[in-house]
């Protein structure tokens, strides 16, 4: 009889079936861990990126927000010296005013008296050798030179302002004698009363109101800004 080896094999069958199953299990865990690794580095790498970028728009809101902060500040400060300019023009305006209501009250003109009026800082030409309305524009010019700073283009204005014609104005500013230097002088004192400035925009706004750089710039020396 030959010997029974059926159920010996069948066992042995088995053994492999499993020692196979197994490894086929570990290499499967294996494989399926290394994608997940993956995707895993690929998401840090992508909040990573994410961060960065919003740090970098933060900064960015910061600095447009500096520029917006310095820009309103630059506004505030122009919206002031205007403000101070057209003060400035009101009361010359009224100076203008007053001037030209006793110039009417007055029966007869005196050359001698309106000489002596004139007052220390502009020296009119003769009265006989001008037309009455050249006389009038010098007179006009005198009497906002007493009353406040200009500079020439700015006094020239403020007569065409008034209704001279551009020929006259011109005329009576240039027949003046008029330091130029210490009207920018005065002009500077009287901003720095007004409102507070800087070396450099000081200068600019007198510049702005028809100085020359180097009156501008020798009126604010006066001032020890």
């Amino acid at each position: 009889m030959p010997p029974r080896r059926l159920p010996f094999i069948v066992t042995l069958l088995t053994a492999a079936a499993l020692v196979t199953g197994c490894s086929d299990g570990e290499d499967s865990g294996t494989e399926s861990s290394a994608p997940t690794a993956e995707a895993d580095a690929a998401v840090d790498q992508r909040v990573t990126e994410a961060e960065q970028r919003a740090s970098e728009a933060e900064a960015r809101v910061s600095e447009l927000e500096s520029e917006l902060d310095t820009a309103r500040q630059q506004a505030e400060e122009a919206e002031t010296r205007a403000d101070d300019a057209e003060s400035r023009a009101e009361e010359a305006e009224a100076a203008a005013l007053a001037a030209g209501e006793e110039a009417a009250a007055e029966a007869e003109p005196d050359t001698g008296d309106d000489e002596t009026d004139q007052g220390s800082d502009a020296s009119a030409p003769e009265a006989s050798s001008l037309t009455t309305s050249q006389e009038s524009a010098v007179r006009s010019a005198q009497d906002y030179l007493q009353f406040t700073a200009f500079s020439r283009t700015g006094l020239i204005g403020q007569l065409e302002f008034e209704g001279f014609s551009t020929e006259d104005a011109t005329f009576a500013v240039d027949s003046l004698d008029i330091d130029y230097n210490e009207q920018a002088a005065a002009a500077a004192e009287s901003y720095l009363d007004f409102s507070g400035f800087s070396r450099q925009g000081l200068i600019d706004q007198l510049v702005l109101e028809g100085y020359t750089q180097e009156q501008a710039t020798y009126g604010v020396d006066q001032t020890g800004l």
